[in-house]
């Protein structure tokens, strides 16, 4: 098994459509041990179950835009844990007004929601979390999507955030390369999960999405997982400040 004796801290589960659930999942039959943060108290009815049904080692709130909560994580976890050899960060949000129309229709407060959320939340648990990755090998991922780079319809400041996400990813692997910590993004494929809901026109991106990418199908939750397997294994012990596309190869392709 790729991470037998692992141990990896999940952020973002939401419900079992969640890419991080599904990545939760592949990582558990890989050998990891897990431990599993929720919300707010709305959704830990959905986490709770789903993170015991893997045998958690811990299941802890946390509100990424509190400083206190993150900390929080890892006093706690450091109670349970000698160490963390995997972070995984499936985290971003932005007002649902402010995904429609166009970028022109974003306001100050929703710019600043959507940064700190879906971007800083990445920085703020990565300080927390260095003490306990240092000099263990251990890697960190975060999750991203196509309209980083190009445009899609409504995305707008989710757009913004998630380009500085992928520059997050760069420098933060060279914060932390010398601690012998790794940083990659995985760069996803529309999927119908919770967050992509909130996306005005999201079926007409996935229908565009198995019309032009090159495999003919949009991927799915597990598609990623496998390769979340993968970066935050041994396999890709040399891996570091990428952004691996699992899009169905629909990123390669023009007109």
């Amino acid at each position: 098994m790729l991470l037998q004796g692992k141990k990896a801290l999940i952020f973002g589960i939401a419900n079992e459509k969640s890419i991080a659930w599904a990545i939760a999942r592949a990582f558990h039959e890989q050998g990891a041990e897990l431990a599993v943060t929720f919300a707010g108290e709305a959704l830990e009815k959905r986490v709770r179950p789903l993170a015991e049904s893997l045998n958690a080692s811990a299941i802890l709130p946390c509100n990424v835009s509190s400083d206190d909560e993150i900390k929080a994580v890892f006093t706690e976890l450091a109670r349970v844990w000698d160490g963390i050899d995997i972070i995984v960060h499936s985290v971003a949000f932005a007002n649902k007004e402010e995904l429609k129309g166009n970028i022109l229709g974003t306001t100050r407060e929703g710019f600043a929601t959507a940064m700190e959320i879906s971007v800083y939340s990445f920085l703020g648990i990565m300080k927390e979390a260095l003490p306990m990755m240092r000099g263990r090998n251990a890697a960190a991922l975060t999750l991203s999507y196509y309209g980083a780079v190009k445009v899609f319809p409504n995305y707008n400041v989710m757009g913004v955030a998630k380009a500085a996400l992928e520059a997050s990813v760069r420098y933060l692997a060279d914060a932390v390369g010398a601690d012998a910590v790794r940083v990659n993004g995985i760069s996803a494929g529309p999927i119908k999960t919770l967050a992509a809901s909130g996306v005005n026109g999201f079926s007409q991106i996935l229908h565009s999405v198995e019309q032009r990418a090159p495999l003919g199908r949009t991927i799915t939750q597990e598609d990623v997982a496998r390769s979340a397997v993968y970066l935050c294994s041994d396999l890709a012990g040399g891996v570091t400040g990428e952004i691996h596309y699992v899009d169905g190869g629909y990123n390669v392709t023009g007109l």
